[in-house]
Parts: C-alpha cells; sequence; structure tokens
C-alpha cells in the first residue's frame, strides 16, 4: 500500500508541475523543440480523454475518471505484489493529474481542459506526463498477467508447482501408513473332519 501511494504521488506532482511550467513558459500551440523531432513540446488543451480522443466530452470523462479513481482506491488494499502496486500507483497518479485539469482548469469545473504538451513522431495525439503513466500502467498489466503473476505476488506457475509437490510428499506418506498397519489377525483353520463320520451305519 505503501509503495502504491508513493509512486501516486510522485506521478501526481511530476504532472501537475510540468503543467503548470508550460502554462507559464508556453503560450498555447506554441511548439518547442527538445530532440529535434523526436521530442517537442506543443502545448494545446485537450477537451476529450488520452492523447486527445473524445474531444466535447469532458464531463463524460471526469465522471468516468471518478469512478475509476474510486474503484482503485477500493480496491488498493487487496494488493501484496510490489509490481502490482507500482502499477496502480501508475495508473492512481494519471487519473489524478488528468480529473484535476478537468475539475479545477477552464472553462470551468468537471468540464476543464486538459493541459498536453508532449509530441513525439510515432503518435499523431499530443498527450502529458500523466497520459504516460496511465498507458505504462497498462503495459505493466499484460506483462503481469502473461505472466501469471497474482495480486499476492505468486505466479501461478509457482501455485501448480507447489500443489504437485503437495501431492508427491503426500503419496509416500500414505504409503509408510500402510506399512506400518499391523497385519490382521489369520482366521481360524476349520476343524478336520473326523472319518467316523463317513462311515455307513449298519
Amino acid at each position: 500500500m505503501a509503495v502504491l501511494a508513493v509512486v501516486a504521488l510522485c506521478v501526481y506532482l511530476i504532472d501537475q508541475i510540468a503543467k503548470v511550467l508550460v502554462v507559464s513558459n508556453l503560450y498555447e500551440g506554441q511548439q518547442l523543440e527538445v530532440l529535434g523531432q523526436l521530442l517537442q513540446f506543443h502545448f494545446v488543451k485537450n477537451a476529450g480523454a488520452a492523447f486527445s480522443i473524445g474531444s466535447g466530452s469532458t464531463w463524460i470523462f471526469s465522471i468516468v475518471g471518478i469512478g475509476v479513481l474510486g474503484f482503485v482506491i477500493w480496491y488498493a488494499p487487496r494488493i501484496r505484489s510490489t509490481a502490482w502496486a507500482v502499477l496502480f500507483g501508475l495508473l492512481l497518479g494519471g487519473l489524478l493529474g488528468n480529473l484535476t485539469d478537468r475539475l479545477f482548469r477552464e472553462p470551468g469545473f468537471g468540464v476543464g481542459h486538459v493541459v498536453d504538451f508532449l509530441q513525439i513522431p510515432l503518435l499523431p495525439a499530443i498527450f502529458n506526463l500523466a497520459d504516460v503513466a496511465i498507458v505504462s500502467s497498462m503495459v505493466l498489466f499484460l506483462i503481469l498477467t502473461l505472466r501469471g503473476v497474482g495480486l499476492d505476488g505468486k505466479r501461478t506457475d509457482d501455485e501448480d508447482e507447489d500443489d504437485d509437490a503437495a501431492d508427491a510428499d503426500a503419496e509416500p506418506a500414505a504409503a509408510d501408513a500402510d506399512a506400518a498397519a499391523p497385519a490382521a489377525p489369520a482366521a481360524p483353520a476349520a476343524p478336520a473332519a473326523d472319518p467316523r463320520d463317513d462311515k455307513p451305519q449298519s
């Protein structure tokens, strides 16, 4: 739980500080090359979801974001794996970052525009650090699922091996128990027939 909270807080603070710096130093629509064409700052205000999807439905994404946020907080105490804690921390921090924009930025509460400023050649959309955290959590989810890692940190293969080992240990124990059990007493032999009984009567 502590790992989840720390990761979420770090993601949230880094995202919000970056957005404050962008709004303070760039004007809307401005482009600034950081690593040539590989990475550019392009300040836009997004009324939609991650990567500028669904513009014009901000209030819907605000409601969905609050719902998902509540689910993550409710589900968090079940997590016993560090990897899953990092995953949910990334997701929680990213959701909080974009939800803060939607709730408190212009043009109004619940319909605020999210600050996006990162642009790379591989993606046509412009995004922010909160989006990066959310997508990273999804990638980590796929990795953990494919590897069979549960919320308790145990892999499904390990559990199967433990079950097989337990069965293997149980078989010799059962054999030893059978060998140690006392043998049942033999049934008494039937009395021999008296040959005089076979003689014909006169």
